[in-house]
């Protein structure tokens, strides 16, 4: 799997790029050279989304950056 962001267009944009917001997704650098249990992240300057890289179109998790921040704070700190 690679590490480099993928990235993709709202569905809310015109065919003109006008009011488009483009996400781009990470995956974790903990995951298995097979790509299981891994998940993957995508920043934006209000929000952090996480999803499971094995189920791409399925739901995904929203934080704030600060709660995104404390979250990763606690697990480097367990």
């Amino acid at each position: 799997m690679s590490s480099e962001l993928a990235w993709f267009k709202s569905s809310h944009s015109s065919n003109e790029g006008g009011e488009c917001v483009e996400v781009g997704w990470r995956t974790s650098a903990h995951s298995g050279p097979d790509g299981g249990e891994c998940v993957e992240v995508a920043e934006t300057t209000s929000a952090v989304l996480v999803r499971d890289s094995k189920d791409q179109s399925g739901p995904h998790l929203t934080f704030t950056p600060a709660a995104w921040e404390a979250f990763v704070a606690f697990t480097r700190s367990a």
